[in-house]
């Protein structure tokens, strides 16, 4: 009788609602794999676009007609459009919302800077303003993360920790700290539990492929089976902190479990080169990225950010966190998968179905 009673108590207890923005990106798909895990109910916010994008989450995607296994759902709504925002939040309900939408990559931040400006700062300035009146009109407790940034520390020399003073040096970065600010100042004024997560660089196999280590990964499978000579790329000089998402997307969740809001740095307290990068890659391959790799004025910043790299001192005592992938394992987990995917590829051209157009 006790374990029935138990199992009906389960059965009984509703599973929490988790609002994700950015969900069809790297962060998003593997903190929507984490919820799911977790027994969350999931909803997404995505944009319209002419093309699906979706690609990083179809593994986990069921049909909503499936109404008792799809507990992942998708809505379109936009963080330049407040009216979407409160009105999917008024529906769905969520008590935990992850805002990890962005116009998110550096370079690109200095071509289009007011685009960035306002899907990033005041983006989470109009989801921060929705989860506040959502909660004062229904009388509910919504817990909010915003995705931060190492880049918000910019020139400040490292090791960079929460009370780190910033000094953004692009854009996008200087976006991140505006949105960093919003969010303390609706916990401070408003009593919101909302929660700023700054962390360093992570990557993995579902990284943008216009990242530098994802750019790096993709062009070394292609060198290895024939379909490219050359890989251009920046200042390769740039130290990073880099992890991998999947453990990181952890620490986001984290934060939203303690009984007190506050802000984290994540990362895995080691910086790694460029050059470091493409020895460790290429090596594995074993090539040497001298033969193959050129430097290409283009891909250097208008402000170089020179060396990042985290205390997370605060997300290993308060939050019991720590990264399990170290930096070897990282980038051979992503040069294997991309490796894989360039042999596809090269059977797709040998049987000429596809052009091996790209680069030289």
């Amino acid at each position: 009788m006790a374990s029935e009673n138990s199992e009906s108590t389960a059965a009984e207890t509703p599973r929490k609602v988790a609002l994700v923005t950015g969900i069809t990106g790297q962060d998003g798909s593997y903190l929507t794999e984490l919820l799911l895990e977790k027994g969350y109910e999931v909803h997404g916010l995505i944009r319209r676009s002419s093309n699906f994008n979706t690609q990083r989450i179809n593994h986990i995607y069921i049909d909503p007609h499936n109404a008792n296994k799809a507990l992942m759902k998708l809505h379109y709504a936009d963080l330049s459009d407040a009216s979407s925002l409160r009105r999917w939040l008024d529906v769905i309900k969520p008590d935990e919302v992850y805002n990890l939408a962005a116009q998110s990559h550096v370079a690109v931040s200095f071509e289009i800077p007011g685009y960035t400006a306002d899907v990033v700062a005041t983006g989470a300035l109009r989801l921060l303003e929705a989860v506040r009146s959502h909660t004062v009109d229904s009388g509910r407790t919504v817990k909010y993360y915003q995705a931060g940034s190492s880049e918000m520390f910019g020139a400040t020399p490292p090791p960079q920790s929460e009370t780190t003073p910033f000094h953004p040096r692009s854009p996008y970065a200087a976006s991140k700290v505006a949105a960093h600010w919003y969010t303390v100042n609706y916990r401070e004024a408003y009593g919101l539990f909302a929660c700023n997560g700054i962390l360093f660089n992570h990557e993995s196999p579902r990284r943008g492929e216009n990242f530098v280590t994802r750019k790096i990964t993709r062009a070394l499978g292609r060198i290895k089976v024939g379909l490219q000579r050359k890989l251009f790329l920046g200042n390769l000089q740039a130290s990073r902190d880099w992890g991998f998402a999947g453990d990181y997307v952890e620490a986001m969740w984290l934060m939203l479990q303690q009984e007190k809001a506050d802000d984290y740095v994540v990362a895995t307290e080691e910086s790694h080169t460029v050059e470091e990068f493409l020895e460790v890659s290429f090596g594995y391959l074993g090539l040497n990225w001298k033969d193959h790799v050129e430097i290409d004025e283009r891909y250097f910043r208008p402000a170089e950010v020179d060396n990042l790299k985290g205390d997370a001192s605060k997300a290993k005592e308060v939050l019991g966190w720590k990264p399990k992938v170290g930096f070897e394992k990282l980038v051979k987990m992503m040069v294997d998968e991309d490796f894989e995917i360039a042999k596809r590829e090269k059977l797709l051209v040998d049987a000429g179905h596809m052009d091996a157009q790209q680069q030289p």
